[in-house]
């Protein structure tokens, strides 16, 4: 009887299914990797891999107790959510169908990227800025060894003029009257926007560096005088291209670069000073002073529609 009875309660415990319990949590590091996957929710990508089971009730909408493999959470993760390869980068934000890949190529040293365009940044310096070369007599130029130095010194000089605007005039269809007639302006504007004080505005022609340098000008300025007055009489006396510099940025590719250009000058200015009070302390605004000033202006060659901007000034 008792045989029998064993025999009955196996029989009905064999009807029903079999129920096993989730194995305890894991202690080692890669069950712990593999329990951090199988709290993922549904949209999260995932990025890794583990083989070791454990029990993932709740996740994707499952409430069963059986265990399963992490490798198969992952793999229906992917599909789910078409994740990308594993990478060590920083999550990016998902692009729309509509835009184009990022591209991965490097940007150019001296570049600033503004959202999906390049922009080439000024080279904030100027290149071999101009001096007066000390003259010399006929003889000593074509019948004395420094003479003839001399003289293949000052033939490389004109041959990198002539090629600094040649390459200016084929990318840009350079004019030198009309660029004559624009640098004036811009002479104009940035003295007047100087004697104002107003720095914001002056931003638009200057370059990065020479921004910062007129600037620190100005604050010493205002700590002697109160405010200036300065007028500049038209037309200019003389303008004239002392200089043609081009920078290469790529040395494969001539079109990236920039052309600087020095402009000398002469001009015809009025300028008076004024204290706290509005009292005259220095100029004279009722007479004109000849000026001299030499300017460089810089442009790239590789931007469609750039525009002039000063890069610097020299003083003789």
């Amino acid at each position: 009887m008792a045989l029998a009875r064993l025999g009955h309660a196996l029989t009905r415990r064999l009807r029903h299914p079999l129920h096993l319990l989730p194995p305890p949590p894991p202690t080692d590091l890669h069950a712990a990797v593999a329990h951090s996957f199988a709290l993922i929710r549904t949209k999260t990508c995932a990025r890794g891999f583990a083989s070791l089971p454990y029990n993932v009730g709740g996740v994707i909408g499952y409430k069963g107790p059986s265990p399963v493999y992490a490798t198969k959470v992952l793999e229906l993760l992917v599909q789910i959510n078409h994740s990308r390869s594993m990478s060590t980068a920083a999550p990016s934000a998902p692009s729309s169908p509509s835009l184009p890949p990022p591209s991965s190529s490097k940007v150019p040293v001296g570049a600033r990227k503004v959202g999906r365009k390049v922009v080439m940044m000024s080279p904030g310096f100027v290149y071999e800025p101009y001096s007066i070369r000390e003259p010399i007599s006929f003889w000593k130029r074509w019948f004395t060894p420094s003479g003839w130095r001399r003289t293949k010194e000052d033939i490389i000089l004109e041959m990198k003029n002539a090629y600094a605007v040649s390459r200016l005039r084929k990318k840009t269809g350079y004019s030198k009257k009309q660029f004559y007639d624009q640098a004036f302006k811009i002479y104009k504007e940035a003295n007047t926007l100087m004697a104002r004080g107003d720095t914001s505005s002056l931003r638009k022609i200057l370059t990065e560096r020479m921004h910062s340098t007129i600037k620190n000008g100005l604050k010493k300025r205002q700590s002697r005088w109160s405010s200036v007055h300065w007028e500049l009489v038209e037309p200019a006396v003389n303008i004239r291209t002392l200089r043609a510099r081009m920078i290469g940025l790529d040395k494969n590719d001539l079109d990236k670069a920039f052309v600087q250009l020095t402009l000398e000058f002469v001009t015809k200015q009025k300028f008076e000073a004024y204290n706290s009070k509005g009292e005259v302390v220095y100029g004279d605004k009722s007479k004109e002073v000849l000026v001299k000033d030499i300017w460089v202006f810089e442009r790239s060659l590789f931007h469609p529609g750039a525009i002039w901007r000063v890069c610097g000034k020299i003083s003789l």
